[in-house]
């Protein structure tokens, strides 16, 4: 028997979606459901306390330039990241 990665793929994203969205002010953002190793070796490089570099490498360029221009706290940033990781799965930025 052989475990099919693609099947389980599909599987995982008609559940979740292929984004998670979050809005902010009327200005709607969206997160990956699922990380690339790519993607995962980034967030992995950065500084624990580098919370622009999390946001830049979830969102991408052109996102985070948007969100950058919000006056966003770090309790904002704090209760997306909790809904991300509860309706996901991801348990960024924990322990």
């Amino acid at each position: 028997m052989s475990f099919d990665v693609s099947a389980a793929r599909a599987q995982r994203q008609e559940a979740l979606g292929r984004s998670w969205s979050f809005t902010i002010d009327g200005d709607t953002f969206t997160l990956p459901t699922e990380l690339t190793r790519k993607t995962a070796r980034a967030l992995r490089e950065l500084d624990d306390n580098d919370v622009d570099g999390l946001l830049q490498v979830l969102l991408g360029n052109a996102q985070f330039t948007r969100f950058d221009r919000l006056d966003i706290t770090m309790q904002d940033i704090a209760a997306i990241m909790e809904a991300y990781g509860k309706e996901t799965g991801l348990g960024l930025g924990e322990g």
